[in-house]
């Protein structure tokens, strides 16, 4: 059966003949839809493909039962709820680099045209005058440009105004000062860009602490005459304290192409300033970054429903595609410890760790542990769990995960070691790969071996005397269970072995009923892996 994709908001056509082309991969195309009609058809759908116009609200996701990604052609998710998303396990992605270069030209388009009163001028001749010394404006050069927030648009920004000899000056919490001087950058902190630049263009995401950022206490801090740009998010200014900025002279002039409203009201005071430049939220408007955006959100989506490759996501760890064959591997014995731990007796955990070392820690420790935690997960909860939907769902359940990678290892180079703790004591196991990259469980609760991760396996702990192994083979071979590998653990100190039995089928109730019987055995656990 072919997987289903909804594109539900208009797409280039060279969008849609990636997803027409892509074998295995049944689309529609139904842009325009409104929440009522998508709520309706959803539920059939593996993949929904959207840019701003389609809101994937909670209703949305409430009747997406089948739904598995949604792919935004564009860098803003503000019309997705990610985090309900995510606990629906749910991937969203996104095109952070397709329509970069276009914002950035924008963006410093609306910083020429301000600063030279290029539309102003222009409806000024189309009047019928020549007003020349009304429409004076300054250079660039030489001057102060203060970047907020270093992203890939904010990068761009900053070399294309190197490039006209602007100084520039950054901030970004998260850009070390290394790194931006490595870009030609000083990196300041706010109050300083506020204090030094003749230009300030905004480059950040909306959030809880850059909404309205941009208010009556930042611009008291600004130059005289300064020039605000935002082609990032509406409501990071505060329209109304930027009006007051502009009419009372601190800010010489404005460039927006958002608003906190869109469209904003036809009577909307800044609308009204000569000194404001305008436009439509055109920053990812040109057919160049339409296509782009649209090619690449389609290929994400496509590599993402047949692969299982993860590239430009918000909500979870990505992997990038030339690393997700080595991780591969490591995936498959992450989640097939967190399963077998989830089969063995019950501890009410509190904490779950993941210890990596060599590869696994060196190349994805987060998604490992999102996997080894979703398979552990799966064995308590109704609804579906994997990667993305694991963390939420334990962060619910009051279970701290911790992640540590170990650089020294242990008798493996590439291992992965699992361990829950709960009021009842805790349980381990590790696992690594085989060099046919077959996963091996090598230690499981202090006992070391070397045993097949996989398939119905049979865990059993007994006393270290003469008889049971043998018992073992003869109730497992009455009732008709074929034994392909069968692995030992010994504790030296306890007297005790722990054996691992891979067999070709599940074990009915006697079966197990009179394993548990045989003398010296303590316990008998059927996994499946």
């Amino acid at each position: 059966m072919d997987i289903r994709v909804l594109v539900s908001d208009k797409f280039s056509e060279a969008g849609l003949n990636v997803l027409k082309d892509a074998s295995g991969i049944a689309f529609d195309y139904k842009p325009g839809l409104s929440p009522e009609e998508l709520c309706g058809i959803i539920g059939t759908y593996d993949g929904l493909l959207i840019r701003s116009n389609t809101n994937v609200d909670a209703n949305v996701l409430a009747s997406a039962e089948k739904l598995r990604i949604v792919g935004r052609a564009g860098i803003g998710v503000d019309n997705v709820d990610v985090p309900m998303a995510s606990k629906q396990g749910i991937v969203v992605m996104n095109t952070p680099t397709g329509n970069a270069v276009t914002t950035a030209e924008h963006a410093l388009a609306l910083l020429m045209a301000v600063t030279r009163k290029i539309p102003q001028a222009t409806a000024s001749m189309r009047a019928g005058k020549w007003e020349k010394s009304k429409f004076e404006g300054r250079e660039v050069a030489s001057k102060v440009l203060g970047v907020v927030g270093l992203g890939n648009i904010g990068r761009i920004v900053a070399e294309r105004a190197q490039g006209l000899r602007m100084r520039v000056i950054a901030f970004d919490p998260v850009v070390s000062e290394e790194k931006a001087a490595s870009l030609g950058i000083k990196r300041v902190s706010l109050d300083e860009l506020y204090k030094q630049a003749d230009f300030i263009t905004l480059h950040t995401p909306k959030t809880a602490e850059t909404t309205h950022m941009i208010n009556d206490a930042a611009f008291d801090k600004m130059k005289q005459g300064v020039i605000v740009i935002n082609a990032a998010r509406g409501g990071i200014v505060d329209e109304a304290a930027l009006y007051r900025a502009l009419e009372g002279g601190k800010v010489a002039g404005a460039g927006l192409d958002v608003f906190e409203e869109e469209p904003p009201p036809s009577d909307h005071p800044l609308l009204k300033l000569a000194q404001v430049v305008c436009t439509p939220h055109l920053g990812a408007s040109t057919s160049e970054a339409q296509e782009r955006v649209s090619v690449e959100i389609a290929e994400q989506v496509i590599d993402y429903l047949k692969h299982g490759i993860i590239r430009n996501s918000v909500n979870v760890p990505a992997v990038k595609k030339e690393l997700a064959e080595r991780l591969d591997p490591y995936f498959v014995v992450a989640r097939r410890l967190g399963l077998l731990l989830g089969q063995m007796d019950p501890l009410d955990v509190n904490e779950f760790q993941i210890t990596c070392s060599g590869e696994p820690g060196e190349l994805g420790l987060r998604p490992i542990a999102n996997a080894a935690l979703a398979g552990y997960l799966q064995e308590y909860l109704e609804e579906p769990v994997n990667a993305i939907s694991a963390p939420y769902q334990a962060k619910d359940r009051g279970i701290h995960v911790v992640e540590v990678r170990d650089d020294a290892g242990g008798s493996f180079k590439n291992a992965i070691t699992v361990c829950v703790r709960g009021k009842q004591g805790e349980r381990r196991a590790t696992g690594t790969v085989s060099a046919t990259l077959a996963p091996r469980l090598v230690g499981l609760d202090g006992y070391e071996l070397e045993a097949f991760l996989g398939g119905m396996t049979l865990v059993m702990l007994n006393d270290d005397l003469p008889g049971v192994i043998g018992n073992v083979g003869t109730i497992l071979g009455k009732h008709g269970t074929n034994v392909s590998r069968m692995q030992l653990g010994l504790d030296s100190h306890g007297g005790r072995a722990l054996s691992i039995w891979n067999i070709d089928r599940d074990l009915d109730d006697e079966t197990l009923r009179e394993l548990r019987q045989i003398k010296n055995v303590r316990s008998v656990r059927a996994i499946k892996l």
